[in-house]
Order: structure tokens, then sequence, then C-alpha cells
């Protein structure tokens, strides 16, 4: 306990951290009165993994329950507790940008994401069975973050204001065809055409997603406008009028960037408009955390405003529009995690308790990324033309 209790004592500047070691014996890590969060050890080893591996050893110990919450918290109140501690802000030595050279290389070869690795890292996530899905998201199974126009707005009508607003920046026409790269379940592809009448072709590597997303759009009654195919993007040859692309992007790898962004310009037509949809950091370049590589989205990098600009400028494409969102994640995050507690017997029952408190581990620490980590969401509006769309904004919002 010496060496992990150095560090928290370093660390812990804000709020107070209790810990119960595997003997019984209470450690305390007092910055201010509050938040308070108590947690127990069932490991006798445990505070040697964490002090040498925290970003790993963490979620699984809370995975396989060597760690527990005390009272009536949970895993997010200690997690909110630990990132708030390692805030993104001037001056924090604790905020590490970017990690250590060794999990920035593990990062790195992360980031090669060849067709066929690109499909098995989409199908460790994507392939869960549809019914975790139905019990979480809004029945339209947007994946991705929603827009809060107001506090009152649900997750339902959230997620509406955010397809709404991809179609604002898209600025469809009922004669426009659109590539909707990373179709997810086929929710976006279905409200595009239902708003403007253009045809929507879109593309995953996702069985399941290929599967229900055909079907929902043969429930729709839009098998003529809405094509849904099983296709790696950098396959695709057509030209469109429109390129749309949500929370994909983040599954590229960086060593693909030109290679997306290429394609997006050879996609378009020369009077084309692309919008990008991708979560991001603020506070420059880093890596992905391991224990979210290994367990949930192997591949997966969240870009910096750094990394993404200078390969749009050399794929020959203006950033015409460019939004930041920030706390909409969280709040989208929130919602999702609250759904998944309240649906933990069916989850239980679809897999165990040991995925279920993965699950809930993950959506916490995504939540608190966003909260305290520097995570946001940029949407990114491209075109190969100075003079495509409007040169004011009033447009996106009437």
């Amino acid at each position: 306990m010496f060496l992990l209790a150095f560090f928290l004592k370093k660390l812990i500047r804000e709020g107070t951290l209790h810990i119960i070691d595997a003997s019984g014996k209470k450690h305390s890590f007092i910055g201010t009165a509050q938040p308070e969060v108590t947690v127990r050890f069932h490991d006798s080893l445990l505070p040697l993994k964490l002090f040498l591996k925290p970003d790993l050893k963490a979620g699984e110990a809370f995975m396989d329950g060597s760690l527990t919450i005390e009272g009536d918290q949970d895993i997010f109140d200690f997690l909110f507790l630990i990132t708030k501690n390692m805030e993104w802000r001037k001056g924090n030595a604790m905020h590490l940008t970017g990690g250590d050279p060794y999990s920035r290389f593990k990062s790195w070869l992360a980031q090669i994401n060849p067709i066929g690795r690109s499909q098995k890292n989409v199908a460790h996530h994507y392939d869960l069975s549809g019914e975790l899905y139905d019990l979480f998201l809004d029945p339209d199974r947007q994946y991705s973050c929603a827009f809060f126009k107001s506090e009152e707005d649900s997750l339902e009508q959230a997620q509406e204001n955010k397809k709404n607003i991809i179609a604002a920046k898209l600025l469809l026409e009922e004669h426009h065809e659109v590539l909707d790269i990373g179709c997810g379940w086929g929710g976006l592809a279905l409200h595009l055409n239902k708003l403007s009448g253009a045809s929507v072709t879109g593309v995953t590597l996702s069985e399941e997603q290929h599967e229900l997303a055909n079907r929902r759009v043969k429930d729709h009654g839009a098998s003529g406008k809405v094509h849904i195919n099983f296709q790696d993007y950098r396959n695709v040859t057509q030209k469109f009028d429109r390129v749309v692309s949500v929370g994909m992007f983040e599954h590229v790898g960086r060593r693909q960037y030109q290679t997306y962004f290429d394609k997006v310009y050879d996609s378009l037509k020369d009077d084309g408009v692309a919008l990008i949809h991708t979560i991001g950091r603020a506070d420059g370049p880093g890596s992905t955390d391991p224990w979210t590589i290994k367990y949930i989205f192997p591949g997966g990098y969240a870009p910096s405003l750094s990394e993404i600009s200078p390969i749009i400028e050399k794929a020959g494409l203006y950033i015409t529009d460019m939004e930041v969102w920030r706390l909409h994640y969280a709040k989208t995050l929130r919602e999702w995690r609250r759904r998944t507690c309240a649906n933990k017997k069916a989850i239980v029952d679809l897999y165990d308790e040991r995925f279920f408190r993965m699950w809930n581990f993950y959506l916490a620490s995504a939540e608190c990324a966003f909260l305290n980590l520097g995570h946001v969401v940029f949407q990114f509006q491209l075109t190969k033309k100075v003079d495509t769309v409007p040169l004011t904004r009033d447009y996106i919002y009437k």
C-alpha cells in the first residue's frame, strides 16, 4: 500500500478518498471535504497492481469484484473524484497529456487498421447482442453524442436534435445522393431520407448492424431510397452529393487519417458537402487508455484538432464550419448509464455480472472524460469549393 499511498497523497487535492484495504485498515487521502468516496480492496496485491498500471487495473479490479464502492455511491463517484484531480487545466501536473512513451507507442501500433483488422475491431463492440443496445439507447439506436437544447430535453429529443442539425449542415435536397460512412443501425440514413427525400447509401463493417439496418429500411418502406451495404469505406467508388460520418472516425486509426479524408474528397462531387462528427481532445494528442483498448474499443482513438486539421488541409478540403460540443456527450453518457443501471437484471441475464460491471465502468469513465479530461465532440463541415455553402450560419438552426 506504501507506493499507492505515496501517489495518492500527491494526486488528491480536491475531495477525500478513503480506502479500506484487504486487511480492513482504513487509509484516508484528504484534499477538500467534498466529494467524499470510500472504496474497499478485496485483494492484498491490488495496491501494487494499481500503482504499476492504474489505467488498466482499476477497471479490471472493478470488473472482477476486487475493488468495490462502499455505501450508496457507485463507480462513477470514484472515477469522478480521481479524474477531477487529473482535470485538464493549465498548471495541473497530474494531467498527463499523451501518457508515457510506452503507452503512446502501443497506442500507435493499435491504430494500424487494415480492412481485416477494422472488421474484427468493429465486431468486438458493435456485434454484441442487439438486446443490449435496446436496453440503454433510444429507440432509434443513436450511439453517438446527442444535442441537448435545454435541460428538459429527453434523450430521445436530444438525439432528434442531433440528427436535425446534421441534416441542416448537409443542406439536403431531394435529388441528392448521400454516403453515410459507418451508418450504424441505419437511423440517421432513414432520418435524412425522411426529411429531404434524398437517397442514402450507408456502409458498415458490423454484421449485426447491417442485418438490422436493412430490416429497418424494409419496414420503413424506404428500400428504393436507402441502401445499407456491408462494406469498408475504403472500397467505395461512387461519387456523392453529400458525405456524412457520425461516430466512426474514432475507429479509423491515426495511420489511416489521410486515407480517410482522401476518400471523403474522392467521394464528393465538386459541389458536394461533407459532415464529419467525431469525439475529440481539447488537450492535444494523447493515447487511448489500455483498459478501453482491451475491453471496449480495440483500435479506437479520439483525435485532437491538431491531428485532424493538417490532414484535412492535405486532402484539399475547405473547413467551412467547425463546431465544438462540450458537455453534450457527458449528458448523453449519463442517460445511457442511468438506463444501463435501471436494466441491470436484464443485462446480467443476457451476459453476467462481470459484463454488467464492465459496461458500467465504460460508461462512467467515458462520462468523466468529458467532464474532467478535455474530451469534446468536433463537427466539421467540409467542401471542395469555397462558395458551396452559405457565408453565414443562420441556416443551421432555423
